[in-house]
């Protein structure tokens, strides 16, 4: 009988325990499965950014990644001033990410059939109209003149025939445009002709007045844009493999987040970024690019917001010419998280 008492009192002391001890295990099988989540998503996320505005409103984030702060771990390619030297990478999958004209996003979904996906708009027009004097106060202020200009069959002549036409100027016969192998010959043009007018990108244009006395902007395209279009000129786009999207989803989701930390640094701190910009060769000198930063239209959009604008004016250049796009406009899934 007594024996059977202490055997009695034994067994709330033994479920105790194998209570704990299940507690501990289940305790133990959660840290695994959190620990295998963050494995599945510790990944390096490869970047490429042209040298220009998209890789400034970046140098946040790249700086970060150097020193080894970022959340995420980044790689970031060697900045090109050629924008079809990420598209190879991106369609072997040797980058993960990369900053693009939005023209040249659409062209490779397109091309990969639905390959790629579009993050975050990151930069909107950086075109300006030039001059020595005070001829040009206005788009109509063109007519008859002669127009130097570079980025013939890309998105900045498609951008400028829109304009061009929207304000009664035949692109073609209502004035004379000569395009440019690239803004080092459009500034020859400007340097020797006090009288030349030329459309010049940023930060370029800031650059181009810093070596030519008198040199002045006097037309951004933005207004002229926003004077005749709801939709924004979205010159770059961030995007990333569609595959890589949906195997990292937190790596993506993180990148995101630093980025566009990275782009409200550069654009509240632009004697701080200059300093970063100029440092890894982005401009020659940081007061430049202090000078530069506010007329490049740094931005970030996401969401809807950023597929409002990129539909908007993808559609645009469509209208101008189908393969600017690369035949047909994206489908829905072109937009990261809608």
């Amino acid at each position: 009988m007594n024996e059977m008492r202490r055997n009695a009192k034994k067994r709330p002391a033994v479920k105790k325990v194998f209570a704990l001890l299940l507690a501990f295990s289940m305790f133990c099988m959660l840290l695994a499965g959190c620990g295998k989540k963050e494995r599945t998503d510790d990944v390096t996320v490869r970047v490429g950014a042209m040298s220009g505005p998209t890789a400034m409103g970046m140098v946040k984030l790249m700086k970060d990644a150097e020193d080894g702060t970022a959340k995420g771990t980044y790689e970031f390619a060697d900045l090109s001033t050629d924008p079809s030297t990420f598209v190879a990478p991106l369609t072997k999958g040797d980058i993960d990410i990369a900053a693009v004209p939005s023209n040249l996003a659409s062209v490779i979904y397109n091309n990969t059939n639905g390959g790629v996906q579009i993050l975050a708009v990151n930069t909107l027009g950086v075109l300006n109209i030039v001059e020595r004097g005070d001829s040009v106060q206005s788009i109509k202020d063109l007519a008859g003149k002669k127009l130097y200009a570079t980025g013939q069959g890309a998105t900045p002549e498609y951008t400028l025939r829109h304009i061009l036409k929207q304000n009664g100027i035949d692109p073609d016969s209502g004035l004379t445009i000569q395009w440019c192998a690239d803004t080092t010959e459009a500034l020859s043009y400007i340097a020797n002709d006090s009288e030349a007018i030329a459309m010049l990108p940023q930060p370029f244009a800031t650059a181009a007045m810093g070596q030519v006395d008198g040199l002045r902007v006097a037309i951004d395209l933005n207004d002229a844009w926003t004077e005749i279009e709801d939709c924004d000129i979205v010159t770059g786009v961030v995007v990333a493999r569609t595959d890589f999207v949906k195997e990292h989803p937190q790596a993506v989701e993180t990148f995101l987040s630093e980025y566009e930390a990275s782009v409200a640094y550069t654009n509240d701190n632009a004697a701080d970024a200059a300093e970063l910009i100029a440092g890894y060769g982005i401009v020659a000198k940081a007061p430049l690019a202090e000078k530069a930063i506010p007329k490049c239209h740094i931005t970030f959009l996401k969401g809807q917001e950023m597929k409002d604008s990129v539909s908007g004016y993808l559609q645009i250049l469509f209208d101008e010419n189908p393969q600017a796009v690369g035949g047909t406009l994206p489908a829905d899934d072109f937009y990261y998280g809608l």
